[in-house]
């Protein structure tokens, strides 16, 4: 398993903690991350519309991304209580990059999902998941970057 001398700082001791743990307390920092994900603002709650699905999820997710002007990245997630693998991906994402810069968010390796060592305790479908997560997250990081120079 790819270690984490790669990633920002917030995401490697997230990879850490899921690498230094037996398979089955992998599973459960992952539902304790789901605990953890915040609720959306009453801004986006109220303007779902505002927010981004993610198909490759298997529960409905759904995914806002912002770019400040100083180009840091912050990040909302609503997912379904009901789905806390689903939830613990979108909290462990936005825990591990919300406040970084553009740049750090775009150079976060895509197997970050295969990195935290529960392929065997989760569906690859679930993976795939999260997987979708950090691609439209750094489309969306992309776009809005631009928006943001361009300015």
């Amino acid at each position: 398993m790819a270690g984490s001398d790669d990633l920002p700082e917030s995401m490697a001791g997230i990879v850490e903690d899921f690498q230094s743990l037996s398979e089955r307390d992998r599973l459960q920092l992952l539902l304790d991350f789901s605990r953890e994900l915040p609720p959306l603002p009453r801004e986006l709650a109220e303007h779902r519309d505002a927010m981004e699905p993610v198909p490759e999820c298997q529960s409905p997710v759904f995914l806002r991304v912002d770019v400040e002007p100083d180009t840091h990245v912050r990040l909302w997630f609503d997912a379904p209580m009901e789905a806390p693998t689903t939830r613990g991906f979108a909290s462990i994402l936005r825990e591990g990059l919300d406040g970084l810069t553009a740049p750090e968010v775009l150079a976060v390796p895509d197997d970050v999902p295969e990195r935290l060592g529960i392929g065997a305790a989760v569906s690859p479908l679930r993976l795939r998941g999260m997987a979708g997560m950090l691609a439209r997250i750094k489309r969306q990081v992309r776009e809005k970057q631009a928006l943001v120079t361009d300015r």
